[in-house]
């Protein structure tokens, strides 16, 4: 049964060189945003109580512990907030040329079903989620060390061929979508189902 979190990164046939050479220096004030959001996925999970995403992640602990709510309007504001992460990962990854949007997808697909609180998730497994998914920040630790390793890779086959080889575009994707899970059920709460561990869809 596929997870009720989806990400994807449309591949692209060429790469822009000139910006993937000035990649670090273009994205200085990405990973600024990044750092200012608070972000806890892609890599940036330190940073989660001193930005937006604390302003997600604990309330949304004291809704469903207390009131067993997840208002629809919180949940669009956190489905958003991590698109834009998502889009930022790409970008800071070289798997896609295109400047981060606030708004629009660029090549980007995340998705995630608003969750029925009463009927999907346990009030009481917010306490602990952090918890459980330990085991899962130990794995990501490595692979996004080896997701690191492959965009610095690839960022010298796109300086020579204007092209990401797609072994190693689809391994960074398949990183940061495990690690899209593991933040939508420790950090986002919108599911209680434990991520999987496993590479892919």
């Amino acid at each position: 049964m596929d997870y009720p979190v989806s990400y994807s990164v449309d591949y692209p046939e060429t790469l822009n060189r000139w910006t993937t050479g000035f990649r670090i220096i273009l994205a200085i004030p990405v990973v600024f945003l990044l750092a200012l959001i608070g972000s806890t996925s892609f890599g940036f999970r330190p940073l989660l109580l001193l930005g937006a995403t604390s302003v997600v992640f604990l309330p949304t602990v004291l809704l469903l512990v207390i009131r067993h709510k997840y208002p629809r309007w919180w949940f669009d504001f956190a489905l958003n907030l991590v698109r834009l992460e998502a889009r930022a990962a790409a970008y800071l990854f070289l798997l896609r040329d295109e400047y981060p949007s606030v708004d629009a997808d660029q090549g980007v697909h995340l998705d995630m079903p608003y969750p029925d609180a009463e009927g999907d998730l346990n009030r009481w497994l917010p306490l602990v989620k952090w918890l459980l998914a330990i085991p899962h920040y130990v794995v990501l630790f490595f692979l996004e060390l080896a997701a690191i390793v492959a965009a610095v890779i690839a960022w010298f086959a796109i300086l020579f061929t204007g092209r990401y080889p797609e072994g190693l575009f689809q391994f960074v994707v398949n990183v940061l979508r495990w690690s899209l899970r593991v933040s939508a059920y420790a950090v986002l709460l919108v599911t209680d189902r434990y991520p999987p561990f496993r590479l892919g869809e």
